[in-house]
């Protein structure tokens, strides 16, 4: 199982803060993708070009590789001030 978790503007846009795949294995950019898929309303916001992802609280490119276990962040870029 890998747990999913959504942060800042990203929760209120999905309706919620976490989700979980039960099987998945793959990079980041398939597990986006299978997201997507499972839920198309989420595609306008999950496939941004600004969001950000971490994988196991590392900020990682899309082409990482999730295993079960494994826990994947995605959060919109942060300004600060």
């Amino acid at each position: 199982m890998v747990k999913v978790l959504f942060f800042a503007r990203l929760r209120q846009q999905l309706g919620m803060g976490e989700t979980t795949l039960p099987d998945f294995s793959g990079s980041l950019s398939e597990l986006r993708k299978t997201l997507c898929e499972q839920h198309p309303d989420w595609s306008p916001h999950l496939q941004r070009d600004d969001i950000r992802m971490a994988l196991n609280q590392e900020l990682v490119e899309t082409g990482a590789q999730v295993k079960a276990g494994d826990e994947v962040a995605f959060f919109p870029p942060v300004t600060g001030g």
